[in-house]
């Protein structure tokens, strides 16, 4: 009797979980419908319909709806719930990155991209994109040991080496800077920004 019960109780479960994983996706798909129509509202309430706080899907997928309609401190709430949940997730992390540079939170966008290089330490873009945070705050010793691990890591990549040629002049180390603007040059022969470099050298 006991082992009959057990298994209606199971078999009630078992079906309860498939009509919810078939509600989300139903909820997914049809939000999908309204994002790529730009209805951001109507996304959002159709995920809400089967909001759990212990889905990293539905709160990422929140987060990314909520940045599209311009709602950035609620886009951030559910990227972080994505993050918490997922705390390796490099997808969560370069997602909670977009609200937080709208909203200007520097530091915590370092912290992200900190985040995601602890995960992915040769992440290129992640090492780009913390280099130019700390190089726009004028923290130019951080932004050199980005650019410089990105450099080494791509020798030949313009990105790495105008930021690096730049971030070198504004250390006063101008020799190092000349190098590689020149180096740029021969990515880009008219790189107004290497031959501005160059000529401030001189």
């Amino acid at each position: 009797m006991k082992k009959t019960i057990l298994l209606l109780l199971f078999s009630l479960f078992i079906g309860f979980a498939n009509a919810q994983d078939d509600k989300i996706k139903v909820a997914f798909a049809t939000s999908l419908g309204f994002e790529y129509k730009t209805n951001y509202t109507a996304a959002i309430a159709k995920i809400m319909e089967v909001y759990s706080p212990a889905s990293y899907e539905i709160n990422l997928r929140l987060g990314w709806l909520h940045y599209c309609a311009g709602l950035h401190n609620d886009s951030k709430k559910f990227y972080k719930i994505a993050v918490d949940l997922m705390p390796f997730s490099i997808e969560a992390k370069f997602g909670f990155i977009y609200p937080l540079s709208l909203l200007g939170e520097w530091d915590e966008v370092a912290n992200q991209y900190n985040a995601i290089l602890k995960v992915d330490p040769n992440n290129s873009y992640a090492l780009y994109a913390l280099g130019m945070v700390y190089y726009n705050g004028k923290l130019y010793e951080k932004a050199h040991k980005c650019f410089t691990l990105l450099v080494n890591l791509y020798p030949f990549s313009y990105d790495g080496l105008h930021m690096l040629a730049w971030t070198n002049y504004r250390l006063t180390k101008l020799k190092e800077a000349k190098l590689l603007f020149n180096k740029v040059l021969l990515i880009a022969p008219n790189d107004a920004s290497s031959l501005e470099g160059l000529a401030l050298i001189k």
